[in-house]
């Protein structure tokens, strides 16, 4: 009987190349170590010149490893651009605040792609180290709870808090809403909670496709 022939998964031999390529993409995404799938190229996915274009100019004019995932998907990566865009730098409530939630979201979920390119934006939006210090301190506890640091205000560990319970336990307890329609009107209640449910969303594609920091 003739050996059999290796398999290659359905590779005819004018694809060898493309797949060649995505492997050895996994090697050089940015300097960092590899994720679970290839790090997009033109060559592996060519995609419309405008949306590239506009990724870019988002960026400030080169790409970071999560646009190197959502490439693979022209919806997916047009949508989350224009929609991320908005929900990063368009809102009107507090970016401090918003990004203390979104670093709550980071340390509860383990994604540390996440908490790199946002605790910079905390601190740039007028937050300090020290309550990111304090903010470590009580995700270590249970924030779901009421938040107590002497370096918090009352405001920011209600904010913390409210991150906490939406990321671990998805719905908000009656008590802490009432909270924070006391802190907040509607349309910043509207912001702050889309903020935080948009970045829990973010840090499980992160997790899931284990996206690493740049180097």
């Amino acid at each position: 009987m003739p050996a059999d022939k290796p398999r290659t998964c359905g590779l005819h031999s004018s694809n060898v190349l493309i797949w060649a390529a995505s492997t050895l993409s996994l090697f050089f995404l940015k300097g960092s170590a590899p994720m679970r799938i290839p790090a997009w190229t033109p060559e592996l996915k060519p995609q419309p010149k405008d949306l590239v274009d506009a990724i870019k100019a988002r960026r400030g004019g080169d790409f970071i490893n999560l646009d190197l995932t959502l490439l693979w998907s022209e919806p997916v990566a047009r949508g989350w651009n224009t929609f991320l865009k908005e929900v990063r730098t368009g809102l009107g409530t507090s970016r401090k605040l918003r990004e203390i939630g979104i670093c709550t979201v980071a340390l509860l979920t383990g994604a540390q792609y996440e908490y790199k390119h946002h605790a910079p934006d905390f601190l740039t939006a007028g937050g300090t180290q020290a309550e990111l210090d304090a903010l470590d301190r009580v995700v270590a506890k249970d924030a779901r709870r009421e938040v107590k640091d002497p370096a918090l205000d009352p405001t920011m560990s209600l904010v913390i808090q409210y991150a906490a319970q939406l990321t671990l336990d998805v719905k908000i307890e009656d008590g802490l809403f009432e909270e924070m329609k006391k802190c907040f009107d509607t349309t910043q209640i509207v912001e702050l909670t889309t903020a935080i449910a948009t970045y829990n969303m973010v840090a499980r594609v992160l997790m899931a496709l284990e996206v690493n920091p740049e180097a």
